[in-house]
């Protein structure tokens, strides 16, 4: 497994650092840092607090997913998935939670929200062109590579 490390600094002394929840988990959970508890009532969205500032090394960026219990459970995920965090980003990490659910959903101080993966980010090299090459795919769209 590669590692890289990432420095993270709490805006207040208890919040709750992010942590891999098994051996092999690819994200680290996440948790909401608020002082009142914030209801998301559905179709509604909110910005959650996390306490975190990051320091994501250059060459990686931080991704934030949704939790997959959350979504099936209450209907809860991030808005703009996967939110994408910038190296030279320090300002309090902030997670956009879209309720999708029928209910309301709480979020409470510590609740884990998302998930957090760290990955290796390809810059590309832009170059203006006068045509592309021929693709069997061509120009077909939204649910073409699926149709026969």
């Amino acid at each position: 497994m590669n590692e890289v490390l990432l420095k993270i600094l709490k805006t207040h002394s208890d919040v709750t650092l992010p942590r891999y929840e098994s051996e092999y988990a690819a994200g680290m959970d996440i948790r909401a840092y608020v002082e009142n508890d914030t209801v998301i009532p559905p179709l509604a969205r909110a910005k959650i607090p996390t306490g975190l500032r990051l320091e994501i090394p250059a060459g990686y960026e931080g991704q934030v997913r949704p939790r997959s219990g959350l979504a099936i459970k209450q209907g809860l995920t991030v808005l703009n998935s996967p939110g994408t965090i910038d190296s030279d980003y320090r300002g309090e990490l902030e997670i956009i939670l879209v309720n999708l659910g029928e209910s309301d959903v709480t979020i409470k101080n510590g609740d884990r929200i998302a998930q957090l993966v760290i990955a290796p980010v390809v810059r590309a090299e832009i170059a203006e062109a006068q045509t592309l090459c021929a693709s069997k795919r061509a120009s077909c769209g939204f649910g073409s590579t699926g149709s026969v």
